[in-house]
């Protein structure tokens, strides 16, 4: 097994490789614009760290999100064009269970990214490997009630403090976690979706309301 694991549903463009006993060579940049840029030099880093070739993956897996509608086509639309390149399966895990299992807590707690609009893309979970609820996206104060008292991780939990005042690191999500639980799962027979983007709300850019297509006669 080499599992290529990549996600860029948050400002971060990360990668790594697992060879289905850990992680190989890994590699994250925060950077909210550079998606596009950042995440192909990123894979050919984690290659050449690694010693292997593009050619030697024998699965994809892909960060579903939830997350902006750009940063996240990129990697998604990207592991699915090296899925159809090497032949091989890609998997989509949610963003926020990978930040979960990063975070590697044994009681209740939340996951929550943020969201821009001054909301934030979260989940609950009993621990790091369960969640409770389903990804949803509301202005914190909306959700101060149901996350009392609970320790929080994630950029947007980091963002809050007066409705996430238990908020701690990690605050983005990283590759190496993601191939760590898609591996866990895989080895134990799980069957992992394929990568459908979870975008919870329009995308951010709009066709204006008086926009008119002007075609040559």
């Amino acid at each position: 097994m080499l599992l290529l694991a990549l996600d860029t549903a948050t400002p971060a463009v990360t990668v790594a490789l697992h060879d289905g006993t850990d992680v190989i060579a890994s590699s994250s940049q925060v950077d909210a614009r550079r998606h596009g840029e950042l995440l192909l030099p990123a894979v050919d880093r984690v290659l050449a760290e690694a010693g292997l070739r593009l050619d030697a993956v024998t699965a994809v897996v892909a960060g579903t999100g939830p997350g902006p509608y750009t940063g996240l086509r990129v990697g998604l639309m990207t592991a699915d064009a090296f899925g159809l390149a090497l032949g091989v399966p890609v998997h989509g895990v949610c963003t926020l269970d990978g930040l979960a299992f990063a975070a590697d807590l044994a009681g209740p707690f939340v996951v929550a990214t943020d969201a821009r609009r001054k909301e934030v893309y979260w989940a609950r979970y009993a621990d790091s490997r369960t969640r409770l609820t389903d990804p949803a996206v509301d202005r914190p104060a909306d959700i101060a009630e149901q996350v009392a008292g609970l320790p929080a991780v994630g950029a947007g939990a980091l963002l809050y403090p007066d409705t996430f005042p238990r908020a701690h690191e990690p605050e983005h999500v990283s590759a190496a976690a993601l191939a760590r639980l898609a591996a866990e799962k895989l080895a134990a027979g799980e069957e992992l979706p394929a990568p459908r983007p979870l975008y919870l709300r329009r995308p951010d850019a709009q066709v204006p309301k008086n926009y008119k297509v002007v075609t040559p006669k």
